[in-house]
């Protein structure tokens, strides 16, 4: 892929122009670092995407907000491995206003993301070894599950996982005291496990995830405090 750029951009472009509705596109082998084709961006009537091993285009000079959609009919959204920053994500996010599944697999960037989840009607997102620096759930009022895997963090920082409107949030997991810092509206868990207002809680979750070190004193001081902020669970998995 690396030796014939042009002719790439072409064969998505002809992709673009035949209206197809699912794909997947994968850079393999290397480089990892190699430019996914703009052209891609115009394909206003995909359903379905899995992208693995690109290094996603710069969106900085494109048209954001006004009802502007890049994929208005996007249903189902994979990356994998990809090298994209915040900015070209929320993009990318906000243009997908059909959007339903959402995928995040292996890296994303050098520096970690800002993962921001807005959208009418989203339903599922999965997380999986990815580095995030923070996770917030600002407007998702049909989100029902949200799946955290292997989540990778600099050395002597937290991941900030932020809940905000998502009243039909069912299933939660796996939540790592002393590795993600929760936020539901104006209550925190910090590293000591105390909370600045336990009134604020996730109620709608019936199936909550928790990955413990019961090695770690502070992790395990965390526990309750994380407990509290779910009073309704039904099911409890417990990972060690």
């Amino acid at each position: 892929m690396g030796a014939y750029p042009r002719g790439l951009q072409r064969w998505v472009q002809t992709l673009v122009n035949k209206e197809v509705q699912e794909l997947v596109l994968v850079n393999r082998p290397w480089p990892r670092d190699m430019p996914l084709p703009a052209e891609l961006l115009a394909a206003a009537t995909l359903t379905r995407l899995f992208l693995g091993f690109w290094k996603f285009p710069d969106t900085s000079a494109l048209p954001r907000g006004g009802g502007a959609a890049a994929f208005p009919n996007l249903r189902e959204l994979v990356l994998s491995a990809m090298d994209i920053d915040s900015r070209d994500l929320d993009f990318l996010l906000d243009g997908s206003p059909a959007l339903e599944k959402l995928g995040i697999q292996g890296r994303i960037s050098n520096k970690g993301i800002r993962l921001r989840l807005v959208g009418q009607r989203l339903r599922c997102v999965q997380l999986h070894v990815s580095a995030v620096e923070s996770i917030a759930v600002v407007d998702a009022p049909r989100l029902e599950r949200l799946f955290l895997s292997g989540s990778r963090m600099r050395e002597g920082s937290f991941i900030r996982l932020k809940i905000g409107n998502a009243p039909k949030l069912s299933l939660l997991g796996y939540l790592e005291p002393g590795t993600h810092m929760l936020e539901i509206g104006n209550s925190v868990i910090n590293f000591a496990g105390t909370s600045s207002n336990l009134r604020s809680m996730a109620p709608s979750v019936k199936v909550l995830g928790l990955h413990v070190r019961f090695g770690v004193q502070n992790d395990v001081k965390m526990l309750p405090a994380f407990l509290k902020c779910f009073p309704n669970v039904e099911t409890l998995h417990i990972m060690v």
